[in-house]
């Protein structure tokens, strides 16, 4: 099974989408605290935590991206990575899925 530029592709995404995710996840939390105690915005702050589970879960499955192991915790991944930052998501769900065959 020969290493192609899709899962190497898909990875690098998926991995700058959970990073980004976990960035504003950790803003959103630790940013607004303050302001959701003295406004009542409690929201934002489980918007953000919510956010940084999806970033660590993107983080994880695209390092299994990049290993090509477990292919479903890669598409995973790559959904997840989706939610910080749509175009980048897409196309690391689309390579994901173009690459399956490389996956052991």
């Amino acid at each position: 099974m020969e290493k192609t530029w899709k899962g190497t592709t898909a990875g690098i995404l998926t991995i700058i989408g959970g990073i980004v995710g976990i960035i504003f996840g950790s803003f959103a939390i630790f940013g607004t605290t303050l302001a959701a105690a003295l406004t009542g915005f409690a929201w934002i702050g489980a918007i953000g935590g919510g956010l940084l589970a999806l970033g660590i879960v993107a983080l994880i499955g695209g390092i299994f991206t990049m290993k090509r192991k477990t292919w479903g915790l890669a598409l995973v991944g790559a959904i997840c990575a989706l939610f910080p930052i749509v175009p980048l998501g897409v196309m690391a769900i689309i390579f994901v899925t173009m690459g399956k065959s490389e996956f052991a």
